[in-house]
């Protein structure tokens, strides 16, 4: 029996050596491997240095810092006049992006963000709040000046650039209030030049800029800039099965728009040159076909205009209901004419009152004719 006790007791004390052994062991794994387990040093990690920025991260930063001011968040409000109480109720109706085009108070934006509106308001970067009174619009190219009404600090307007030395591919930045989140920056390039876009069924765009910049609601009428952070277009409209971007954005071309906008101050609207004629694309289109030459078919010559008055002809029809071609116009100054858009395209960058040279078709042989418009 004492053997029997005695090798129980050994067994035991066995067991508890190694119990002993266990714990300490396990005291030992858990201090190397604290971090495993969840806990976490007493010191901080140390930072790894980032050197410096890049040239390009730089540039970008600095145009943001340099332009960002200038951008305001536009907000408009319509109003309804219920017809049996007469009271007017205000209701938000959109939003938008707008810049300073001088230090005078005048803000550029898109037309269509400011349609049907009986109010809008700016908001500065710093917050600031304030009203703004519509001063011109040109559905046509989609622009529209709006000048702050009450005393503000003033910003220092975009720089401006050009637009009709453009190439694509290169470096675009757009700022605006995407879905009315303030200040955005995107990047990007030009993507492709001279696009044309229907915007409307009576309503087309020429000459925009296209690029790859991310552009959103709210997008509208902010700036489109380039490397420089000068000004070369006006964001206004982007292609999207969705609404939302699909990295095609348009862009008014701001030579048309350093054309317009002065207008547009000093007499509230743009005037489009006219030269007095009748035609239609697709009539223009099959005539000028079968003759296997391209051009704008005159339909009509309205009398006392300028095109009558320089001796334009339009066209007849004959006994049998087929047209008898007119002058068919191929130019205006040095840019070709293909169809009514290229034509008006071709107008606007004229004054009433501009004499132009018009290339002219007319039964075989090429004439220059010279036009004053209205």
């Amino acid at each position: 029996m004492s053997s029997s006790v005695n090798s129980s007791t050994m067994t035991l004390l066995r067991i508890i050596g190694i119990g002993i052994l266990a714990f300490f062991a396990a005291l030992l794994f858990l201090e190397h491997n604290l971090d495993f387990f969840g806990s976490s040093s007493p010191e901080p990690i140390a930072i790894t240095p980032r050197g410096d920025l890049s040239d390009l991260e730089k540039s970008t930063i600095k145009i943001f810092q340099n332009t960002s001011p200038s951008v305001v968040n536009i907000s408009t409000v319509a109003r309804q006049i219920n017809p049996w109480t007469r009271d007017i109720t205000r209701i938000p109706k959109g939003s938008g992006t707008g810049f300073f085009w001088n230090e005078k108070g005048y803000i550029v934006t898109n037309y269509h963000v400011l349609e049907g509106a009986s109010e809008a308001w700016v908001r500065l970067k710093d917050q600031t709040t304030l009203r703004a009174a519509l001063v011109g619009a040109s559905p046509e190219y989609d622009l529209a000046v709006l000048k702050i009404t009450t005393p503000f600090e003033k910003n220092l307007p975009i720089p401006l650039g050009t637009s009709h030395d453009l190439q694509v591919g290169q470096s675009v930045f757009a700022i605006g209030n995407p879905f009315g989140l303030d200040h955005t920056l995107t990047t990007g390039v030009i993507s492709a030049l001279n696009r044309s876009i229907e915007a409307s069924p009576n309503q087309n765009y020429q000459e925009l800029i296209q690029t790859d910049a991310a552009v959103n609601p709210g997008n509208s009428g902010g700036p489109l800039l380039d490397s420089s952070g000068r000004l070369i277009g006006i964001n206004t409209a982007i292609y999207s099965p969705s609404g939302a971007s699909a990295g095609i954005g348009f862009a008014v071309p701001v030579d048309i728009v350093n054309r317009i906008v002065p207008k547009l101050i000093a007499k509230g609207a743009y005037v489009r040159p006219v030269l007095g004629i009748g035609s239609d694309n697709q009539i223009s289109f099959q005539v000028t076909r079968d003759l296997g030459i391209k051009g704008l078919l005159i339909l009509e010559v309205k009398p006392g205009y300028p095109a009558d008055k320089a001796g334009l002809k339009g066209s007849l029809i004959d006994e049998n209901g087929t047209i008898v071609p007119g002058d068919i116009i191929q130019a205006i100054g040095n840019k070709p004419v293909t169809n009514m858009e290229s034509l008006l395209d071709g107008l606007s960058s004229h004054e009433p009152g501009d004499a132009v040279q018009l290339k002219i078709w007319r039964k075989g042989e090429i004439l220059d004719i010279k036009v004053t418009l209205n």
